[in-house]
């Protein structure tokens, strides 16, 4: 299987690109397109249904392509793999009915494969990321060979250039600011593999989410969630304006670390705050009672333990990718600027292939002690982490 990838930063430079590209005898079948909203999704689109080319689509809070981090601008990685081999899949969904949708999604890949994988992006900033990855464990069901534990899955949560207001997915004609989009890939025909790490050190002594409901954290040690996230941090919010709820990117630095048994803590970060009641509202759920460490802001052994932890999905040395495709949270962007070129490089130079990638607002897959677990291993909903996933076409097809 062959992967080549184009940039631009408006809808002329990538069809100039993609007419240079399909004329040195590429005939690729699928698109992976990360771009800016500010871009025109249609159009882009549109370039590529003309040329029959099936498309996997997400808005970012930046991109970056083979090392390169772009800002506004449009990425895109074309494949030529074979489309028995892989389906896309579009659902419109909604905060209520998110479960039921990816229970669908679950259904439908394992009807089309024996074996699927599922590579999806969300749409939707208020859309519920662990709702996304039960109800597609769920509707898949129990795999045939326990050893391999529960079905492939990773991907990430579509960004709008840190706006926090309206994230989109698409497809060939189709497109939504709530909505999945599943490239589900069969694995029987496709190696995929990936995991999701992060690097973000804890900090301090275990709290206690002593009120919570969904992703609001109302009270940590029984005394507002909010004022004990400012105390820890020295600062304050702006009271300019008159809403109650509003973004708080400081403390995307400074996420909370829900700490699991047996694996390493859940990473949950305050994306907004509620000056009303004092309440911190995640990207992610916190159940009451959690036990919680805040973090520190990340550094360089952060890119270290990301580069190591990508190392250890290879079964050797020696093998290589077809593809890279990773999901990288907006947080880490924020935290490490440009040095974060280094970290996507550092990653891309282990498997030695093309690689696409965008900064998002979660993302979906197994930390590192969940793909070692094996059998036991749960795919999780996760916050500032980095999930990298490779793909390789098996020599037996």
């Amino acid at each position: 299987m062959n992967a080549k990838s184009i940039k631009g930063k408006s809808t002329e430079e990538i069809k100039s690109a993609l007419n240079a590209i399909l004329s040195d005898n590429f005939y690729p079948t699928l698109a992976i397109i990360f771009l800016s909203v500010k871009q025109n999704r249609k159009a882009i689109a549109d370039l590529l249904n003309e040329k029959n080319i099936q498309i996997f689509g997400a808005t970012t809070a930046g991109e970056f392509v083979d090392g390169d981090i772009e800002e506004g601008g449009i990425v895109i990685m074309l494949l030529d793999m074979n489309p028995a081999y892989f389906k896309i899949e579009f659902l419109e969904t909604s905060k209520q009915t998110a479960f039921d949708d990816a229970k669908k999604l679950g259904a439908i890949g394992k009807e089309t494969f024996n074996k699927p994988a599922f590579i999806i992006a969300t749409g939707g900033v208020n859309l519920g990321g662990e709702e996304i990855v039960d109800g597609i464990t769920e509707g898949f069901g129990k795999i045939a060979s326990p050893v391999d534990g529960e079905v492939t899955l990773f991907g990430g949560k579509a960004g709008d250039d840190l706006a926090l207001e309206e994230t989109h997915v698409f497809t060939n004609g189709k497109s939504s600011d709530n909505a999945i989009v599943a490239l589900i890939i069969d694995e029987e025909k496709i190696d995929v593999r990936g995991i999701a790490t992060c690097g973000w050190k804890a900090i301090g002594t275990t709290k206690t989410v002593t009120k919570s409901d969904a992703n609001i954290v109302y009270t940590i040690d029984d005394k507002p969630a909010l004022d004990t996230l400012l105390n820890y941090l020295g600062v304050e919010i702006k009271q300019e304006g008159k809403k109650d709820i509003v973004t708080f990117l400081s403390s995307w630095y400074y996420p909370l670390q829900v700490e699991q048994e047996n694996i390493e803590p859940l990473i949950r970060t305050a994306m907004f705050a509620n000056r009303g009641d004092r309440s911190l509202i995640c990207s992610g759920n916190v159940p009451q009672g959690s036990k919680i460490k805040f973090s520190l802001p990340p550094d360089f052994d952060s890119i270290d333990k990301v580069v190591a932890d990508c190392k250890l999905i290879k079964d050797d040395a020696q093998q290589q990718a077809d593809a890279l495709i990773m999901f990288s949270c907006v947080s880490r962007y924020l935290s490490f600027g440009m040095v974060m070129k280094e970290e996507i490089e550092q990653v891309q130079k282990i498997w030695n292939a093309p690689m696409v990638g965008f900064f998002t607002y979660g993302e979906y897959g197994k930390s590192l002690s969940a793909v070692q677990a094996g059998a036991n291993g749960k795919n999780q909903y996760h916050n500032n982490c980095c999930c990298m996933v490779a793909l390789k076409e098996r020599t037996n097809c």
